[in-house]
């Protein structure tokens, strides 16, 4: 007993802005050509390029800082790069200032692979010497015989590639709902129904998530939703996870957030079975349907967990104590929502049918609760809003897709970026209403 008191007291003092050993990261490598998910502790070890480098440097450092690969006597390492030398800023701002100056222009280079004097065997030599990676990249720009006549621009492109080459750096990232979601889009959209993180901001604000409320969710994105309710609710809340079958939905993304034990109490399950009023018993056929396809779906699922990809993006979240999330809905609670309902309802089962769920789920909610179901097509949430129409179940029902564009803003070149996703889900919101059968009596 003394020691789980310990360990909730020396969670609530610790600094959520530092770094602590036992903690997740999320690791930025070379501004976003690659990341992932890590835990730190002093064994943890990541493999940048051909080199494995120790994560305990990062231990104790405020999220947001840069580190940059070095070589020494003991072999590669992470070390700190300050505000000041970070992306050599005295020569960006001199750039600036030359950029309407710019007369020089690349028609006349030839890539020809003769302009670089330096060669492979004296970058091996340097490296052995002790030589850091920064000092490489300055020799690399000094034999080169056509950075010079290169424009402003292309000099920093070329120092860029050679600096993510010879020195790559890693920025410690803090793991919240936005940055979680951005990384799996990028990485592993399937994985989370490619979901982008403005429909996922949508989704909360429609779904009226605020601390004190009860919020009922269909997780099958790996603990996305789950995980971002839980971030708003702040641990004054229940989010209740339910299931169709008899395991529920893995929830492993909630790892991630770093949340306190207070905040990990929170998050429970229950089954939709255990939820459903006793006098819904008889009318189970449909259940029994979600929960075949369920099943079906979970043994995919399994298949993909141990996919290469997947391994790339979580790497060494399994190491460590981390605090487990989801326990048992308690009884009273169970209760109290099967006499009251629900405050909030969001569905994002891209692999289940809309419709089939929902006419489940939705007569859990209190009456004008809202209710959110997520999709990453338009067809199935069309259907399912004609149906809660035709059955009178809620109103205010409307279909909404964001759309976002991303801008580069650099000196002289601040334009749309040349790649954007075309498309991040829809959303279909309402408010749940009484379907009453009696008919409205005529008042003269």
């Amino acid at each position: 007993m003394s020691s789980k008191n310990s360990d909730e007291t020396l969670c609530g003092n610790r600094n959520p802005r530092i770094t602590w050993e036992g903690c997740s990261v999320l690791l930025d490598i070379n501004d976003g050509d690659r990341v992932l998910f890590s835990r730190l502790n002093g064994g943890a070890k990541i493999k940048i390029g051909n080199k494995n480098c120790s994560l305990q440097p990062l231990i104790g450092c405020p999220f947001g800082s840069s580190f940059q690969v070095d070589v020494g006597e003991d072999g590669p390492f992470l070390s700190r790069v300050g505000p000041a030398s970070e992306g050599n800023n005295n020569l960006g701002e001199k750039m600036d200032c030359e950029v309407m100056e710019e007369s020089r222009d690349n028609r006349a280079l030839v890539d020809n692979n003769t302009a670089q004097t330096l060669t492979g065997e004296d970058i091996d030599e340097m490296r052995r010497k002790g030589v850091t990676g920064d000092e490489i990249v300055e020799a690399l720009i000094a034999n080169s015989a056509t950075f010079d006549k290169k424009t402003a621009f292309s000099q920093e492109k070329y120092r860029i590639k050679k600096q993510k080459k010879y020195a790559p750096r890693v920025l410690v990232r803090r793991p919240f709902a936005r940055s979680i979601c951005e990384a799996y889009f990028k990485k592993q959209g399937e994985k989370i129904g490619f979901l982008r993180v403005d429909t996922l901001s949508l989704l909360l604000s429609f779904a009226n998530v605020t601390p004190h409320s009860d919020v009922l969710v269909l997780d099958m994105l790996d603990g996305l939703i789950t995980g971002a309710v839980a971030e708003r609710l702040g641990g004054m809340g229940y989010v209740c996870n339910t299931y169709c079958g008899t395991t529920p939905y893995p929830i492993n993304i909630v790892r991630m957030f770093n949340f306190s034990n207070e905040t990990c109490k929170k998050i429970v399950y229950a089954s939709l079975s255990e939820l459903q009023p006793s006098s819904h018993s008889e009318n189970s056929t449909s259940i029994d349907q979600i929960e075949d396809d369920s099943d079906d779906i979970r043994k995919v699922q399994n298949k993909q967990i141990s996919s290469p990809s997947a391994i790339d993006l979580v790497s060494n979240i399994e190491s460590g104590k981390s605090i487990k999330a989801g326990d048992k809905a308690p009884l009273d609670a169970i209760n109290s929502w099967k006499e009251n309902g629900f405050s909030s309802l969001i569905i994002a089962a891209p692999d289940l049918d809309a419709w089939s769920i929902a006419k489940e789920l939705v007569p859990l909610l209190s009456y004008s609760a809202p209710l959110v179901i997520y999709h990453q097509y338009l067809q199935p949430l069309a259907t399912c809003m004609h149906n809660l129409q035709t059955e009178k179940m809620a109103i205010s029902l409307q279909i909404s897709e964001s759309w976002l564009r991303e801008y580069q803003v650099l000196p002289s070149r601040t334009h749309p970026h040349m790649q954007m996703s075309s498309s991040g889900g829809y959303l279909l919101t309402g408010i749940r209403i009484t379907a009453s059968e009696q008919k409205p009596r005529l008042v003269i």
